[in-house]
């Protein structure tokens, strides 16, 4: 895999610690909303957060991409989502995060994510085979995922 350069700028290796996914079969307008709402956690709190959304207990809030999304109940939030995928893709990025700041020595008790980036791949461009000698094409964009963690 090439080299790649992180979005977050102004990065300390003594107190940042940072970990990415690339190209992965995520939508990227969930993994948009989800870095949003984990943004600001501590990696337990963030953990705790994807695990309830896997298992439908709390919803994502979706603020920008939310056309024909329904309500939900959680306090303070209109429309919102359960995306299962994104949401354990996010706590295998959490878990890599974690153990890169283990590996750094720094206390993980006090590991803060503050900051989440999504940027879209590359697009897989495929086509269903239609009737009549037609064909519709089937694109599937690929998702980078980054996020920098800092001890506080």
């Amino acid at each position: 895999m090439g080299r790649f350069n992180y979005a977050f700028q102004n990065y300390d290796s003594t107190r940042h610690v940072r970990s990415s996914l690339r190209e992965k079969d995520i939508s990227h307008k969930h993994a948009r909303e989800v870095g949003i709402a984990v943004r600001g956690l501590s990696v337990e709190k963030a953990r705790d957060y994807l695990q309830a959304v896997i298992h439908h207990d709390r919803a994502i809030a979706f603020r920008r991409y939310k056309n024909q999304v329904g309500h939900r109940a959680d306090p303070g939030m209109m429309s919102g989502r359960y995306p299962q995928k994104t949401a354990g893709e996010f706590i295998k990025l959490l878990d890599n995060l974690e153990s890169n700041a283990e590996y750094r020595g720094m206390d993980l008790d006090r590991l803060k994510i503050i900051n989440v980036t999504v940027h879209k791949g590359v697009s897989v461009k495929r086509f269903t085979p239609r009737a009549m000698g037609r064909a519709t094409p089937k694109n599937n964009i690929l998702t980078h995922v980054e996020m920098v963690g800092r001890e506080v």
